[in-house]
């Protein structure tokens, strides 16, 4: 199968029926995982204690976790709050008979092997209902976020293309969260903003692939739809890699040397950089063709008339 015509066109629709079928079985393979494995909520979602405690020199979070882990902590997430020596540890709930205060006050004296200086500042406890409210309302901003994505594309451009946008957002955010069901990563609030900015990201992208098919639709003296698009996403190919490129080589770095605290994030947002920039050039076009886009379509009824007027002068 030839990718590259003579006049220096990717043929990147040539293909889209295979890239449809990779991105239906990864899609099936998510929903799999979410059916068998489910997501690993962190505390956000699950409720737990949540646990503010000061030293009296910077904390040194590795053999902080080290330490909980070997008393009985191993569940424990630690995280810098506020300054090098403010730490917050929250726990996964323990029971309904283990009350936040004794926990806490374990927490401490296991602390207090690492370093004796240690002081309890603040323990809160965060209820499951809490964590069930903050499911529904992320799910309901991400709902709504599609929602307003797809009216804004149908009234930018035409119905088809909001149709292939939203789809390929659905597409982006199904895979990066099939992502952290099938690697058993712990998926909280931060997580969320990930897949939101995620969204964020792909739509741009979407819109400038969009915008420019549109452009060529009108100007380009050429009937076929296919190729017409293949020349779009050939224009907007050095603005998608550069742009993908740049934004990567940021993430990489958050990702190696961030730290635990966000290592989720800069994972959730590297990976659906990637499978936006993907879903961008292969999913919304594919759908957009499937659904029978074509020139008349974005074409203004006054230009077809002009047009028509032109043809008709002998």
């Amino acid at each position: 199968m030839q990718l590259l015509n003579l006049k220096g066109t990717i043929r990147f629709m040539a293909v889209r029926k295979l890239t449809m079928a990779f991105s239906g079985l990864l899609i099936l393979a998510s929903i799999a995982s979410f059916m068998v494995k489910g997501l690993n909520f962190g505390l956000d979602f699950t409720g737990g204690t949540a646990v503010e405690v000061g030293f009296s020199q910077p904390a040194d979070l590795p053999k902080i976790r080290s330490v909980l882990a070997e008393n009985g902590f191993a569940d424990a997430s630690v995280q810098l709050f506020g300054s090098s020596q403010e730490v917050l540890v929250r726990l996964a709930p323990r029971g309904d008979d283990v009350k936040s205060e004794v926990l806490g006050n374990q927490l401490i004296a296991a602390l207090k092997i690492a370093d004796n200086s240690v002081e309890m500042r603040r323990i809160e406890f965060v209820g499951p209902s809490v964590g069930e409210d903050l499911k529904e309302q992320g799910g309901l901003a991400m709902l709504t976020a599609l929602i307003c994505i797809l009216i804004y594309v149908a009234f930018r451009f035409e119905w088809r293309f909001a149709v292939g946008a939203v789809v390929a957002l659905f597409h982006d955010v199904i895979l990066t969260m099939g992502l952290f069901s099938v690697l058993g990563l712990e998926f909280d609030l931060t997580i969320l903003a990930a897949i939101l900015a995620v969204i964020g990201y792909s739509l741009n992208d979407t819109i400038v692939v969009s915008d420019r098919i549109r452009e060529n639709f009108r100007k380009v003296r050429i009937d076929d739809t296919l190729e017409i698009i293949d020349i779009s996403l050939t224009q907007t190919l050095n603005r998608t890699l550069v742009t993908s490129i740049t934004t990567i080589l940021v993430l990489i770095a958050l990702f190696v040397w961030g730290g635990q605290t966000i290592h989720g994030f800069a994972t959730a947002l590297l990976f659906g950089v990637f499978i936006g920039t993907y879903s961008s050039v292969y999913v919304a076009s594919s759908v957009a063709v499937l659904m029978g886009v074509s020139k008349e379509d974005l074409i203004p009824v006054e230009v077809e008339k002009e047009g028509a007027e032109l043809d008709a002068i002998p």
